[in-house]
């Protein structure tokens, strides 16, 4: 008969796993739409990929071209499903995979490293809902998630002794990874290469500088089956169409506030608070002579965070790359966490029920938080109703100067006319080399993608939005047919003149342009005060 330190404790059962992959998933079944972001804007470019052949006005007003690049993987995934589900369900799904399988991996590598999973793991699992994953980086949350369980199987097969088989598999296995998302696997390969050296340096059982220079060339060796998207980086990079900036290095200010909003959702003191038991965690990890750090996550904690440091917070045009590591680092160092041998059961039951209770509490929020969103997603939406099929769309949506803690979610919300009613939207991101999609309305002049859907009340500094009263005064209105505004600052009913109002709820309108009237005959001098740097658009 075992003894009781050979018994799995209840969080360490696979009937716990499983309870928590089922709990991350709570939040997103009762919106139809995940509140997320970025996501509306991607599932109109989902639309125009799957019926640009069937519909002649979308391929008038954008220009879809396949092309192997490292950002493909909820575009691809559509393709199969939207036949089956449908493409709105379809997306519903694949994005309540993400936190399922973002809470499978980190308690996977959890029982890989340590053996079994430690009560501490339990407090990274509230980071499947991190703020990259708020902000709809779908592709990016998917490839980490993918990046997180082919992790824990790399260290399986390892302690298995399977490493030929291993060697086979994660060649393409980092192609589909890098096909995902490049950010996913270029994690991938640090933390596979940290792992690595720990093994391999435990393997040649020394202890001097020679031995560790070493270990770091045999794990390099090892890494070499996910070597091979590096091919593909290159012929992507190099590419004629690639556009888009590398900058903002080192911006101490931006990683810290990072750092601070890895839980980032909707109430911010309770999002702060959440953060820092996170923080007290690894604290405690320090400072308590009852719990340590494992080497192997430990060092991949370290060899992320020096990649964090470096990362600049825009890379090829795409903002945010910084930001997008944070919480994949916390949660890695979160669970290198572990107790001492000799701690008592008391006092690790007592850390696992916290650490249960913790992400039970951060499920609760978010399903009250989303189903928030989700109210707000349907009434404002009920003006597609009203919306042909194939109208040309503008939509101005409000917001306010400053980083608020709260984001509306409604700043791509135009898209789902794009997907559902086949119109033209002015949400969409046009960066060669990023995103298969790209405007091509020249009618529309500066009012053909994002981010003109985004209107203020008056010009921020630093910012590309328009005040709404300069977008209203100078769209072109023979360029479109319909104005969607969107929870709009206040503003003068003038700037009106020649729109005839079909919908309303709240400060949202949906108007229809009459081409038979002029728009508001306003002087620069209104729209452009002499205090405010012009703009360029």
């Amino acid at each position: 008969m075992q003894g009781d330190t050979d018994r799995l404790h209840w969080w360490q059962t696979r009937w716990f796993v499983a309870l928590m992959v089922l709990v991350s998933i709570i939040p997103l079944l009762k919106p139809d739409i995940p509140p997320l972001v970025d996501l509306p804007g991607h599932m109109g470019r989902y639309r125009v990929q799957l019926d640009i052949g069937s519909y002649p006005w979308l391929s008038d007003w954008y220009d879809f071209k396949w092309s192997l690049i490292g950002n493909l993987g909820v575009d691809l995934l559509v393709v199969p499903l939207t036949p089956i589900f449908g493409l709105e369900l379809s997306v519903k799904l694949i994005v309540i995979a993400i936190p399922a399988l973002t809470v499978l991996g980190l308690l996977w590598i959890a029982r890989e490293v340590h053996g079994r999973i430690p009560a501490t793991a339990l407090f990274a699992l509230p980071l499947a809902y991190s703020f990259p994953f708020q902000f709809g980086f779908v592709n990016f949350a998917l490839a980490m998630a993918i990046a997180l369980n082919a992790f824990a199987l790399w260290l399986r097969l390892a302690r298995l002794g399977h490493l030929r088989l291993r060697a086979i598999i994660f060649v393409p296995l980092s192609c589909a990874l890098w096909l995902c998302h490049t950010f996913g696997w270029g994690v991938l390969g640090v933390l596979a290469f940290s792992s690595e050296m720990i093994r391999q340096h435990d393997a040649i059982r020394g202890k001097g500088w020679r031995h560790w220079g070493l270990a770091w060339v045999r794990a390099g060796l090892a890494c070499v089956p996910l070597a091979l998207p590096m091919v593909l980086m290159v012929a992507w990079r190099t590419g004629n169409h690639v556009t888009g900036q590398t900058g903002d290095w080192f911006n101490w200010r931006a990683k810290v506030g990072w750092l601070t909003m890895v839980l980032k959702d909707r109430w911010q003191f309770f999002d702060i608070a959440s953060t820092a038991v996170l923080y007290l965690i690894l604290f405690k990890g320090f400072r308590d002579p009852a719990i340590e750090y494992s080497r192997n996550l430990g060092l991949s904690a370290l060899f992320l965070a020096a990649v964090f440091i470096i990362l600049p917070r825009i890379v090829f045009g795409s903002a945010y790359a910084d930001m997008r590591l944070a919480p994949f680092l916390l949660a890695i160092a979160l669970i290198s966490l572990r107790p001492r041998p000799g701690l008592s059961i008391r006092g690790t039951a007592f850390l696992a029920v916290l650490g249960c209770a913790f992400f039970l509490v951060r499920m609760g929020a978010g399903t009250v938080s989303y189903w928030m969103f989700d109210q707000r997603y349907d009434r404002e939406l009920a003006a597609l109703n009203h919306v042909p099929v194939g109208a040309r769309l503008v939509s101005f949506i409000g917001e306010e100067c400053g980083n608020k803690w709260l984001m509306s979610r409604l700043e791509h919300m135009p898209a789902i006319a794009l997907e559902r009613r086949l119109a033209y939207t002015n949400d969409q991101w046009s960066m060669p080399g990023a995103q298969l999609l790209t405007t091509k309305y020249t009618r529309a002049l500066n009012f053909a993608h994002d981010p003109s859907q985004v209107v203020t009340s008056a010009q921020c500094p630093r910012e590309f939005w328009r005040p709404l009263i300069r977008s209203l005064a100078r769209f072109p209105r023979d360029a479109f047919d319909y104005v969607w505004l969107i929870q709009p600052p206040v503003y003068d009913p003038k700037f009106n003149a020649g729109l005839i109002e079909v919908w309303r709820d709240g400060s949202s309108v949906l108007y229809k342009v009459d081409h038979s009237k002029p728009g508001p005959d306003v002087p620069d001098s209104e729209l452009y005060p002499k205090y405010v740097r012009r703009v360029p658009f």
